[in-house]
């Protein structure tokens, strides 16, 4: 095996991301060779697979224990990230697992237990730090242009649902928001969350809430270092997909991030448009494959990847504190020694 050889990579997952990075894998990085998807659901790894020319199963199983298979992409749905990870990693795989990496802290140790015995890459799929706005503003505040971070923000604001009785509890958090958790934490590095207060309701809709639904939320973070972190969420931005980021500091200010694709408007008598857009794997399109390429070069060099499990569990640990918050109304101090707080 030379350095430049692509990797050999097995995808577990045939959704709607599960197809976006399979696409990108077989289709558009040279990095990467995608040998075979599979999905529990036998038509959606057919589908995938023969729309690829890759071979397809519906056993993830298989994947892992393919000696011809050195990587494996783990896209399926987030309640079998972990138990996927540990098998993977137990089999020698490395692993790219798409966020949250757990949907416990307890299953998120176990997680990274099992990749560090295994001394294999373990990557998680927080893609913003691997746009280019963003990686632009995390540079600028590592190198102190913009002085003492003192207030953050990250917004995610998705253009709808479809079906808001499909949505599973706490999803703004553990899905959606767990993004924003990242972003903070990353712009902030080196500081830890402390304290989370949480508001959240269903606004877009409310027929739903007592079915558990929360479509709309605002978080404040508290950081060991003073910073104060504010995310939030929507599932209903009318004008497209939109995801923002802002470091306010002693020295200055730095923003990332436009619900616009492209640095193009269009002025005429009517006023001034930009186009948006509906997907996030439109808004992120080149950060989708700039993370999978990182992982390809940290398999391939045998390095640590650029964001790991260890970041996901820290993210992860906001998402259950906001939950506890919303369940008991009132602020939560994350403590060092930090369980589960739902199951």
């Amino acid at each position: 095996m030379t350095a430049t050889d692509p990797v050999r990579i097995g995808l577990i997952g045939a959704g709607r991301i599960g197809t976006h990075h399979a696409t990108t894998l077989g289709r558009n990085l040279h990095q990467a060779q995608l040998v075979a998807v599979a999905d529990p659901v036998e038509a959606s790894a057919r589908r995938l697979g023969e729309d690829l020319g890759v071979d397809w199963r519906p056993d993830p199983q298989s994947v892992i224990d393919d000696s011809g298979i050195e990587a494996v992409a783990i896209t399926c749905a987030s309640t079998a990230h972990a138990e996927l990870v540990v098998a993977a990693a137990r089999a020698g795989k490395a692993v790219f697992v798409e966020k949250p990496m757990a949907m416990t802290l307890a299953d998120a140790d176990r997680a990274i237990a099992a990749a560090e015995a295994a001394g294999i890459p373990l990557q998680v799929g927080f893609n913003r730090r691997f746009a280019r706005d963003f990686a632009w503003a995390h540079d600028a505040v590592a190198e102190g242009r913009i002085g003492t971070p003192q207030l953050l923000r990250s917004l995610t604001r998705d253009p709808g649902l479809p079906d808001p009785g499909a949505v599973p509890p706490w999803t703004i958090f553990t899905q959606t928001l767990v993004h924003d958790f990242d972003t903070l934490n990353w712009f902030n590095a080196g500081a830890r969350a402390v304290e989370v207060s949480v508001m959240a309701d269903a606004l877009v809709a409310p027929d739903f809430k007592a079915t558990g639904l929360l479509d709309t939320a605002v978080v404040t973070i508290r950081y060991d270092n003073g910073a104060i972190g504010v995310a939030e969420a929507s599932f209903s931005a009318a004008y497209g997909y939109d995801v923002r980021g802002e470091v306010f500091g002693s020295a200055g200010i730095v923003q990332a991030g436009s619900p616009a694709p492209l640095a193009t408007s269009l002025w005429t008598v009517d006023g001034v448009s930009a186009p948006t857009v509906r997907r996030d794997t439109d808004l992120f399109a080149d950060a989708y494959a700039a993370e999978l390429a990182a992982f390809c070069t940290a398999v391939r060099a045998g390095t640590r990847t650029t964001v790991g499990g260890h970041d996901a569990r820290a993210a992860l640990r906001i998402a259950l504190a906001c939950i506890e918050a919303v369940e008991t109304g009132g602020t939560v101090t994350i403590r060092d020694d930090d369980r589960d707080v739902v199951a």
